[in-house]
């Protein structure tokens, strides 16, 4: 991708990209992580749909937690950058269906996971944006500034 290009992620979707390109998605019970670099000249970002591990094969196993984290690691290590010296940001996990689910919801299950697994694996969370009754617009331009969030009502 060319740099000040818009790449918008699917649910599923596991892409990394370089300074100065845009990554978008929007999240709702959805977990996307961003990881950068200390100095902010790669981003790697992913749309996580489920908390559990893929039944079988699929067609979209980058909806999968486990598999979505384990293709960002491996991005940024093709690129010679380690995960662990990288900085998290975690947003989405949101209750869609407030009125109907009020005990623990898919959500927050796909927080909780998501979170574990980065404490597990030693990666520095710098920010951290879940739960909530509604879905999030996260966009960022790979570079110095914070990945932008925006609250969309349902």
């Amino acid at each position: 991708m060319t740099a000040g290009s818009v790449r918008t992620l699917m649910p599923g979707d596991v892409i990394c990209g370089d300074r100065d390109e845009r990554l978008e998605t929007l999240l709702g019970s959805c977990v996307s992580v961003v990881l950068t670099d200390r100095r902010r000249t790669i981003g790697a970002m992913c749309h996580i749909v489920h908390a559990s591990r893929a039944p079988g094969p699929t067609d979209n196993p980058g909806a999968f937690a486990d598999f979505a984290i384990d293709s960002m690691y491996r991005l940024l290590r093709d690129r010679g950058f380690s995960p662990v010296l990288c900085d998290a940001y975690v947003y989405g996990g949101g209750n869609m269906f407030p009125d109907l689910v009020v005990e623990r919801h898919v959500g927050e299950t796909n927080a909780r996971t998501v979170l574990d697994r980065l404490r597990q694996d030693g990666v520095h969370l710098v920010k951290v944006d879940l739960g909530g009754a509604n879905y999030r617009r996260l966009s960022w331009k790979i570079g110095p500034d914070h990945p932008q969030v925006a609250t969309v009502a349902v």
